[in-house]
């Protein structure tokens, strides 16, 4: 089988090194991939979101499966493309994607169909949502762009003042674009965190096992947002009982409610919980793979992972069984200096040809080769994923193989999984 992933950072690094274990794979493509995936096959110089080139490089090389994998060109209905153009591909369609695409969407399903969720309305106006904010009188408070914003999207408020410079850059700056012309206004909720990514065709759902991302720039989850800065598995706060109580609250009721809606989701569904002391609700959904999520799920899944992705396209996944091992996995993420803000690129990274072991896994998500160089390119630039008996060994194993690992201005969190 000739298969193509699409995307560049750490996410598809870790999909891409998944499949290329899986019997059959004849040829691997990335479009644009990195300097880890061009070692397992052939990286495509074709933007993520360039559906028109992509769809053709597809159709040229008679590519027998296509992964799309990042969020926009789910959104933009690069699967819808692929499909119409005989190409089986893995991921929702653009209808099915607006499930992360508009957050004022997922909110109102949520509501709709009774999935429990922080409560919330939703501004179109900025002065209208501050006066909202003002009114209820509740600090901190959340504000979400309604769209896509690379993970990014998201000001926690803790005064008026914090309320008004969010809502004036989202609204008024656009620093993400059009997804900020309309806000959702949330309630911060408290509890552990937990995401949970899950495999369905519309019909059967399956979740892998349960992780806990680390969004915060700084050790003592200080400091500015980020796309995820490590990532432990499994989430110890993902009970047994907890995790009946999602599936039967949760998981189900959404792909209920979008076969409901007529946007029956197939692919990777994931589900961004917080655990609170009225149970679980649901923080965010995304409609793909989650990143650094996926560095630490998939080194412990023991079944073949193309394998699964066929099977939910075809809309038989309960026909192929889903194992995950019992040990742990711990991600740490080595970021360029001054990330998630302005950082330089280009920088020489030292240590990547080290005897890591078997256990040890250096996805790549920013970076480049440059004159037969491995360069920095990206603010997140290596995840470095370990696997353990238990979270303890993962843990020493991933900060062992981190320090092996150097580039100019490297900076990372000291405390992944302490919490």
């Amino acid at each position: 089988m000739k298969v193509l992933i699409v995307g560049g950072g750490g996410r598809e690094h870790a999909i891409a090194l998944a499949i290329a274990r899986s019997p059959g794979v004849e040829k691997l493509y990335c479009a644009p991939g990195n300097a880890g995936t061009a070692a397992l096959g052939e990286n495509v110089p074709i933007g993520a979101t360039d559906l028109d080139k992509m769809v053709a490089f597809a159709k040229e090389q008679k590519i027998d499966f296509v992964v799309v994998a990042p969020d926009d060109p789910l959104a933009l209905g690069m699967v819808d493309r692929l499909e119409e153009a005989g190409i089986p591909a893995f991921g929702p369609t653009a209808a099915a994607a607006a499930i992360e695409g508009s957050k004022v969407f997922a909110k109102d399903l949520m509501k709709r169909y009774h999935i429990p969720t922080a409560g919330y309305e939703v501004f179109a106006d900025p002065r209208q949502a501050l006066d909202y904010i003002r009114a209820q009188g509740k600090y901190p408070v959340v504000i979400k762009a309604d769209g896509l914003a690379l993970g990014k999207g998201v000001i926690i408020a803790g005064s008026e003042e914090e309320a008004r410079e969010g809502l004036r850059s989202i609204m008024e700056d656009k620093i993400f674009g059009a997804s900020g012309n309309r806000v959702v206004i949330e309630e911060f909720l408290t509890g552990p965190e937990v995401s949970v990514l899950a495999f369905t065709d519309g019909k059967t759902l399956v979740p892998m096992v349960s992780s806990m991302d680390h969004k915060r720039a700084l050790d003592g989850d200080r400091g500015p947002n980020t796309g995820g800065m490590g990532t432990v598995a499994p989430n110890r706060y993902y009970t047994p009982e907890v995790a009946k109580a999602c599936m039967e609250t949760i998981f189900l009721p959404t792909v209920e409610a979008m076969n409901r809606e007529g946007r029956t989701f197939k692919g990777c569904l994931y589900f961004g919980l917080m655990l609170t002391p009225e149970g679980p609700k649901v923080i965010e959904y995304n409609c793909r793979f989650g990143d650094p999520e996926t560095q630490v799920v998939l080194p412990l899944l023991e079944s073949d992972l193309l394998g699964i992705m066929q099977a939910v396209r075809d809309g038989r996944l309960s026909e192929v069984p889903v194992r995950f091992s019992d040990g742990a996995a711990a991600c740490v993420v080595l970021a360029s200096g001054g990330y998630p803000g302005s950082y330089e690129k280009g920088k020489a990274i030292t240590g990547l040809d080290e005897d890591f072991g078997e256990d040890v896994f250096i996805y790549h998500a920013g970076t480049a080769i440059k004159d037969g160089e491995t360069v920095t390119s990206g603010g997140r630039v290596l995840g470095v994923t370990a696997r353990g008996k238990d979270l303890a060994q993962a843990l020493a194993r991933a900060y062992e193989a981190a320090g092996k690992i150097d580039f100019a201005g490297k900076q990372y969190r000291t405390d992944i999984g302490r919490k």
